[in-house]
């Protein structure tokens, strides 16, 4: 963490595991700190989930985006690099670096086209990836995640906000959601899951990058509506359109064929997306 002294923690909190993790500080834009805490921790496995993850954020951040994500990440691998541990790395890619694909379900050997700053700075962390591997055969893997959600999501992506407000107004309270662009289309996991298929890549015999999704896509509007109604109740009496939120560059539609997952790692996503919506109103409301 940035600041392991004064962060709460609350996720670990609420995932029961805070007193099994152990924290420390780092700074992932400084190569000193990486290294010294590459040194101090002696890992087998690094997991690199850092950096600034919000898509919306990044047009108004880009310099703070690229820096966390492609400077961070090269950071790490050089500093793997560097001790010459045998150290398995493991990288978070991102399916915006797909950009539009015209209804295509992309895989590993669809080409990017990132459309905005994040899946810009992604873009440039999956090469570095590919580069560490190919030049200096470090095992370094790279999982070109689709949206994944949780109950543990920030407030501000759009599916925690619909959830929250949804359930708000069905415990009685006179809130309107404020909605974008609800046409694009997506494809919504469950995160439980694609965390188990990001430790399965680090357990191959051999580094590979791997597109990790459900294979099914469905609109802002059918995440919208299974959502209300879950809760007994009509979207379209509570859900307005604000310009605002939308995006300077937006993605229409956005799928994954993870054929190569469920063939090498054995995943295969268990959850759709209405699923996955049942299961954070389930949380929220329980």
């Amino acid at each position: 963490s940035r600041d392991a002294q004064m962060s709460s923690f609350q996720n670990l909190v609420r995932l029961g595991i805070r007193e099994e993790v152990k924290l420390e500080s780092m700074a992932l834009n400084d190569f000193r700190s990486v290294l010294q805490i590459l040194h101090k921790t002696e890992p087998d496995e690094v997991y690199n989930l850092a950096g600034q993850s919000s898509v919306g954020l990044s047009f108004e951040l880009p310099v703070e985006t690229l820096e966390s994500i492609a400077t961070g990440t090269l950071n790490l691998l050089e500093a793997i690099r560097f001790t010459g541990a045998p150290i398995k790395f493991y990288n978070a890619g991102s399916s915006e670096c797909f950009g539009d694909t015209d209804t295509i379900t992309a895989d590993e050997l669809t080409p990017f086209r990132p459309r905005s700053p994040y899946a810009v700075a992604k873009f440039a962390a999956f090469w570095e990836v590919a580069n560490y591997r190919e030049a200096y055969g470090i095992f370094a893997c790279s999982g070109i995640l689709f949206n994944h959600e949780s109950p543990l999501r920030p407030g501000r992506f759009v599916t925690q906000k619909i959830v929250a407000t949804a359930c708000k107004i069905a415990q009685g309270h006179s809130h309107k959601l404020q909605l974008g662009n609800i046409n694009i289309k997506r494809d919504w996991g469950w995160a439980p899951e694609y965390v188990q298929a990001m430790h399965l890549m680090l357990q191959q015999p051999q580094a590979d990058d791997y597109v990790i999704a459900t294979g099914n896509s469905y609109s802002l509007e059918a995440f919208v509506m299974e959502t209300f109604n879950c809760l007994g109740l009509n979207w379209q009496d509570h859900v307005t359109s604000d310009s605002s939120l939308f995006r300077p560059t937006d993605i229409t539609y956005s799928c994954g064929n993870p054929s190569k997952a469920e063939k090498k790692l054995g995943w295969k996503a268990q959850y759709k997306m209405p699923e996955v919506v049942r299961m954070m109103i389930e949380n929220r409301l329980g």
